[in-house]
């Protein structure tokens, strides 16, 4: 079992930039790719940004690319997403999400195919 708790959520003004945390805790020893979905009221659940267990392999949503940076820290069970020149359009809830994996190198980025979430920290970017 994987508890995932997400931090980091606010209001920020247009341009402005936010990072968000999530704190995995897990078995010892084992692999998780990790990534972050966003859902924004009245629509479904998107994916956002994607990271292996080894940090070497990313993978971002169009949306995403060119001002988002997902990483993470292994030793401390944390993964990130660092998030600049935010829009109003990136006002959504953001889940972090994470898979248990037998390789270092690989990631997810289907909703599906992670079976822990966090429970999701809400950020609102204003115009």
């Amino acid at each position: 079992q994987v508890q995932l708790v997400g931090s980091g959520g606010g209001l920020v003004q247009a341009g402005g930039s936010l990072r968000l945390s999530c704190a995995a805790s897990g078995r010892a020893g084992r692999y998780y790719a990790m990534g972050w979905f966003r859902q924004a009221p009245g629509k479904e659940r998107e994916f956002v940004a994607a990271i292996s267990w080894s940090g070497g392999f990313t993978y971002y949503a169009d949306s995403a690319k060119g001002r988002f940076t997902i990483s993470r820290d292994n030793a401390k069970n944390t993964v990130y997403l660092q998030m600049n020149s935010l829009k109003p359009e990136d006002t959504a809830v953001y889940y972090c999400a994470a898979r248990e994996t037998l390789s270092t190198l690989i990631y997810y980025f289907k909703e599906y195919e992670y079976p822990y979430w966090g429970q999701g920290t809400q950020v609102t970017v204003s115009s």
